[in-house]
């Protein structure tokens, strides 16, 4: 029986709860037979949901889609918070306060646009050469930085005087579980994040994402017949379409003539007949220099 070749592109997981996503990964790595490959974003062990994993070449180009908008299903259970904002640790205090109805409505406009947020302790943030949950895990708490983060949508959609149901959209480096105990604390009663599923990742919706146990079922080929294309990752990049010489001197990663891109801006780059051949950051004088490359096709037509 011949051996697959290892793979290239991108594979939409539907995540469980109960597992890191660097396990999920690592599940589907071996279920696509794949050498190479890498996640996204994490989710919280907790948290479910859409986790796009990147395999081969693709890995190059996660970074794009790291940066993407990102949309939750977010449940806060209202009176009630933990030391780390979320299911994982004890609650630590209680509150028989519970909101009106015109209260919720008024805070929740009020946590919507650009605003700072404190990344929490329990996180994989790097301070003094540590993550931050190993500092928590000594009972330390460690100046953070604010970090500039937009809420870009947030929707009620069911509560009740023990929960608080939420569609939220939201930029890159967003804590929802920090957006759930903020919110608790602005409407007096205290919250944390019961429970998380992503719904969305760019232009990607969890209702494409594959469950792992079907991913495992499935077999090699048809694993890997679910990848979309490394392209996709940067389907919201500029894109320039490139002539044979000059395709091939970008292969080579030679600077291409391509005008009309602002400066320092991230360009996709394809061939003649459609082939991706990678990204390029535009001078903003009609110059566009390699910075992420495909591997060298056999031939450019």
């Amino acid at each position: 029986m011949a051996v697959l070749a290892s793979p290239d592109g991108v594979l939409l997981l539907d995540k469980p709860a109960g597992i890191t996503s660097t396990r999920a990964l690592a599940v589907a790595k071996r279920a696509l037979g794949a050498a190479k490959a890498g996640h996204t974003g994490t989710l919280d062990p907790f948290a479910t949901g859409l986790l796009p994993l990147a395999f081969g070449e693709a890995t190059k180009f996660s970074r794009f889609l790291i940066d993407a908008p990102k949309a939750y299903e977010a449940t806060l259970v209202l009176g009630e918070e933990t030391e780390s904002g979320d299911p994982e640790t004890p609650v630590v205090r209680r509150s028989a306060e519970r909101p009106a109805e015109a209260r919720i409505a008024e805070v929740l406009r009020a946590f919507e646009g650009p605003q700072d947020q404190t990344p929490p302790m329990h996180s994989a943030l790097h301070v003094g050469g540590r993550r931050l949950y190993e500092y928590a895990r000594l009972g330390m708490e460690v100046p953070r930085a604010p970090r500039r983060i937009e809420i870009f949508a947030l929707t009620r959609l069911r509560s009740d005087p023990r929960s608080l149901t939420l569609a939220v959209r939201c930029s890159k480096g967003t804590y929802v579980r920090v957006l759930a105990a903020d919110i608790g604390q602005a409407l007096g009663c205290g919250a944390y994040l019961g429970s998380l599923r992503r719904t969305a990742v760019g232009p990607f919706s969890v209702a494409e994402a594959v469950r792992l146990d079907d991913l495992e079922a499935d077999g090699e080929e048809a694993a890997r017949a679910r990848l979309l294309p490394v392209e996709t990752l940067v389907e919201g990049l500029p894109r320039f379409g490139a002539a044979a010489e000059p395709a091939t001197h970008f292969c080579h990663g030679r600077v291409i003539d391509g005008d009309g891109f602002d400066a320092q801006a991230p360009v996709a780059v394809f061939a003649p007949d459609g082939r991706f051949l990678g990204v390029a950051e535009a001078s903003g004088d009609g110059r566009l220099a390699p910075a992420r490359l495909m591997r060298l096709p056999a031939e450019i037509p």
